[in-house]
């Protein structure tokens, strides 16, 4: 017997209503308070392998009032099929009730919640704010750091280097209609010494940055999430660690932060983002690596925002525009 799919479920907001409630201030700030939370709770996420190359991510967390699971997969063999790489939702509870609140896009939290912790620790950690700003890769995270560091930072100029021509091309045209001056770049590397900004957003299948960066970069590098993945030679972090200062989003990079660990740096002794708001700066000197591999607690922030600011927003009915989001 034929099943039919159920017309969209209240409070399910698509990708353009999940965005337009988490605003890349905002969000960044909430992101600062959940991690100053103490009833923040995180488990470490599941990550279940699928036989054609995929994986489906379970991603938990609550605090007194809110809980969320995040549901997603990532599929890289969608990459040039029109499919989004990244698919799935995440569900928000009210911890009281055990109502369920919101359904917002999963891959849209993905993105925003990335970039918005980037942000975050620029706002710490980053001398020069004005860029120009580096982006290394122009997929999902590449336009979500664009907008980020352009809308919460005060960017003034980006630079773009990717291996596919249109991406880029399509990065600086996004750059262009927020107002900033953008170029493509062939050459991620030779750009390394004229940008202070640089955000690092491959799918990390190789490495893509191997220069030492200037000694006043701040690098946001969120592409590689597990151990067996690198988008920056280990010489670079070991440059980074030697001469500067590398903290680290959450207490689980430190078993999933494949450069760094490949580059034989002792990762357990790294600084959280949590650390330096609390109170822990970088040095006065040299560069700075803020190294990413996503945590469910940016994901919780995402819901806890989107609960005050999306329960008004459009109505579920209407279409989106493709998912945008990836690793």
């Amino acid at each position: 017997m034929p099943i039919t799919p159920s017309s969209q479920a209240p409070g399910a907001l698509n990708a353009a209503a999940t965005a337009a409630c988490l605003p890349w201030d905002a969000l960044a700030d909430e992101i600062a308070t959940l991690l100053l939370d103490t009833t923040v709770s995180v488990p470490a996420r599941t990550v279940l392998p699928l036989p054609q190359g995929g994986n489906l991510f379970v991603m938990p967390a609550n605090d007194s009032r809110v809980a969320m699971a995040k549901l997603i997969t990532l599929t890289p063999a969608n990459t040039g099929t029109g499919r989004p790489a990244i698919q799935g939702d995440v569900v928000v509870f009210d911890v009281a009730t055990g109502e369920r609140r919101l359904v917002l896009d999963g891959p849209t939290i993905t993105a925003r919640r990335t970039a918005a912790a980037s942000l975050l620790a620029a706002r710490h950690l980053a001398r020069d704010r004005q860029g120009p700003l580096l982006i290394v890769g122009a997929g999902v995270q590449g336009l979500a750091h664009l907008e980020a560091f352009v809308l919460g930072l005060g960017v003034r100029d980006v630079w773009v280097a990717s291996r596919g021509a249109a991406g880029a091309e399509a990065l600086v045209r996004r750059a262009h209609a927020l107002g900033v001056q953008a170029r493509t770049v062939a050459d991620a590397d030779a750009a390394l010494p004229h940008c202070p900004l640089i955000a690092v957003c491959t799918p990390a299948h190789s490495v893509v940055l191997s220069a030492p960066p200037r000694p006043d970069a701040f690098v946001a590098a969120v592409g590689a999430f597990t151990p067996a993945m690198a988008e920056l030679a280990p010489a670079f972090c070991r440059h980074v660690a030697a001469h500067g200062h590398i903290v680290v989003d959450s207490e689980d990079a430190r078993h999933e932060a494949g450069d760094l660990l490949q580059a034989g740096l002792d990762v357990g002794t790294l600084p959280t983002l949590r650390d330096v708001l609390q109170g822990e700066r970088a040095p006065p000197a040299g560069p700075v690596l803020f190294k990413s591999c996503g945590w469910a607690g940016w994901d919780l922030a995402a819901a806890r925002l989107a609960m005050r600011l999306g329960m008004g927003a459009a109505p579920p009915g209407q279409p989106a525009p493709p998912p945008q989001a990836t690793p």
